[in-house]
């Protein structure tokens, strides 16, 4: 089978990317994808490895990277004007007061965002070259993992010029009013958004995110653990209940935090002085790595399940992971065993006066959560479901 996977960067990725090596945007596009899959930042080839590695033909697509879409259309003889931004969306632009009042109606105004150019969207030249990419490569199956660029207008162009299976995987509540059943199956980490696909007629399962074992042969070797207690990841107004954690902790422990600091986060907030930069894939694991705890806590919309991709990446590297009590955790990591837990914000705050004291527990729970991490969590069980979902 011919498997196709299409993915989407964060336009910070891309800058910091290009930025790093200032000559790989006139590059040939296999030397662009080298260099990108060479970052080990997201999910990165670890699909399309791990179904090459059970017998099929698999290759990605990054549909928002114009400098890579570029040259291939270039080699492919494909006229294509001056690269634009990779992301016209215009969020950014508005106060942030507005950001926060906006967070929780997202899924209702996406559709209405998307058209006046607040989220989002894949240009027409992205989108032309996107479809010659599928045409000229006539996958069997699709697995869209942005179906947010690639929308379901788009799915169904997708599919009446290939006749691919299209499956769609999503990590947060999806917009309304969108015609999702275009989708030969939708995947999500979360029961409550399966449930909701399910509700409305279509095919859905869950299927959860996982961490890749051949990053441990790519990173570095372990340094020191210099850093007490960090945060690795996102801050926005769709993390409430992350950021009042993180002011918590911020004013009683010596927290890191890695990652973006957005504008709708007020001026005194204690995070900004917590504050060190924005790391991606290898360096992120590297900063996991020299963490003695590294907080985890789920976007707001995920409710009462867990499921994030700091869930596997951090035990993934064999760091000890404080994460968020959800009623489904202990079917994917096992509370005290494999990660720690806290309830409240102050609950977390004495978990890490405990385990900072207690080296010897927190190693264990570390290395037991890698354990539990490398053998049930790894991309290729993840594949062989979705095999199981399509057969």
């Amino acid at each position: 089978m011919r498997v196709l996977i299409l993915n989407a960067d964060y336009s910070r990725f891309l800058t910091w990317l290009y930025g790093r090596h200032p000559s790989l945007a006139t590059a040939s596009y296999a030397d662009q994808m080298n260099a990108r899959n060479a970052s080990l930042f997201g999910v990165n080839d670890f699909y399309s490895r791990n179904f090459r590695a059970l017998g099929h033909e698999a290759k990605e697509i990054h549909v928002n990277n114009a400098w890579l879409q570029s040259a291939w259309a270039r080699e492919h003889g494909i006229t294509w004007d001056a690269p634009k931004s990779s992301d016209v969306s215009r969020k950014d632009r508005l106060p942030g007061w507005l950001q926060r009042t906006i967070a929780p109606m997202k899924p209702m105004l996406r559709p209405l965002a998307r058209r006046i150019g607040l989220s989002p969207r894949l240009d027409q030249q992205l989108e032309r070259v996107l479809l010659a990419q599928i045409e000229d490569y006539r996958p069997d199956l699709i697995l869209n993992q942005d179906v947010f660029y690639v929308t379901p207008n788009l799915v169904e162009r997708i599919k009446a010029i290939s006749g691919s299976k299209v499956i769609g995987q999503v990590g947060i509540e999806p917009s309304r009013g969108e015609n999702w059943r275009v989708y030969d199956l939708m995947l999500s980490q979360l029961p409550r958004v399966v449930a909701m696909f399910t509700a409305a007629g279509v095919r859905a399962r869950v299927s959860h995110l996982a961490f890749e074992p051949d990053i441990l042969q790519q990173l570095p070797p372990a340094t020191a653990l210099d850093i007490d207690v960090s945060f690795v990841g996102s801050v926005s107004e769709d993390h409430r209940e992350r950021i009042a954690l993180l002011e918590f902790v911020a004013e009683r422990f010596d927290l890191k935090l890695w990652g973006n600091i957005p504008s709708s986060l007020p001026a005194a907030s204690p995070l900004r002085r917590c504050f060190q930069e924005e790391v991606w894939g290898s360096d992120m694991y590297q900063v996991l790595m020299r963490s003695r705890i590294t907080l985890n806590s789920h976007i707001d919309i995920a409710g009462s399940e867990a499921g994030n991709m700091r869930l596997f990446e951090a035990t993934g590297v064999g760091t000890f992971l404080l994460t968020d009590f959800k009623r489904n955790l202990h079917t994917l990591l096992e509370p005290d065993r494999d990660v720690a837990v806290w309830h409240s914000p102050g609950d977390c705050a004495a978990a890490i006066d405990r385990y900072l004291r207690n080296d010897g527990e927190r190693k264990a729970i570390a290395a037991t959560g890698q354990q539990t991490t490398l053998a049930r969590h790894n991309y290729r069980a993840r594949v062989r479901e979705i095999l199981d979902f399509i057969a």
